[in-house]
């Protein structure tokens, strides 16, 4: 691979920073503690992976889509993300409610990562500019989705320590912390419209 710092640092940078799938999971470790918030993570793993494979088999094809799908995707991209932030801005402390893990499941992290405009383009970027240009065979394909899906798994993970370790402070201040997450959550749903 040509430029493969170039590689990586998109990589990092995007998986890392903020967005739909990384405030997910800080959030439902910080109210489920960081083992319950692995099916989300889970999911996230392999609706990422999906993504990937279908960015990597169909890159130039679905780069070509894009520009037409794109104004639905990102509405339904924002529906989805601004239903999230009113999950977490109406839940309560897993102890008091008990009924509202509705974000903290395998199914939510797979499906988040079909209305997430960030993986769909985030795929279609990496894929069609670092990985096609110098490897087409089905295998390395694999090998790059599986790669880049085990790297977003970490990142989750990642903000889950974060969200575990801070969780008695999220707890006593659960009101802010919602209110900061969903703001969060909107920002990312705002700033997918206004892309």
């Amino acid at each position: 691979m040509p430029n493969f710092s170039a590689f990586i640092s998109y990589v990092i940078i995007t998986t890392f920073t903020p967005g739909p799938n990384n405030i997910m999971s800080m959030s439902n470790a910080s109210q489920y503690g960081f083992k319950k918030s692995l099916p989300f993570n889970v999911g996230v793993f392999c609706g990422f992976f999906i993504i990937m494979g279908l960015s990597s088999f169909f890159g130039v094809t679905l780069y070509n889509i894009i520009p037409s799908i794109k104004p639905i995707m990102t509405y339904v991209g924002a529906i989805y993300i601004l239903w999230l932030a009113w999950k977490i801005y109406k839940s309560k402390p897993h102890s008091v409610g008990g009924n509202d893990k509705y974000t903290n499941t395998f199914l939510t992290g797979f499906t988040l990562q079909f209305v997430n405009l960030k993986v769909i383009l985030y795929g279609i970027t990496v894929i069609s500019t670092f990985v096609i240009p110098n490897y087409n065979s089905p295998w390395i394909l694999t090998i790059f989705s599986i790669i880049l899906s085990f790297i977003a798994f970490t990142s989750t993970c990642c903000w889950s320590v974060f969200g575990s370790i801070l969780q008695k402070f999220f707890e006593n201040h659960r009101k802010i912390v919602n209110v900061v997450m969903a703001l969060l959550l909107v920002y990312c749903a705002v700033s997918l419209l206004f892309s």
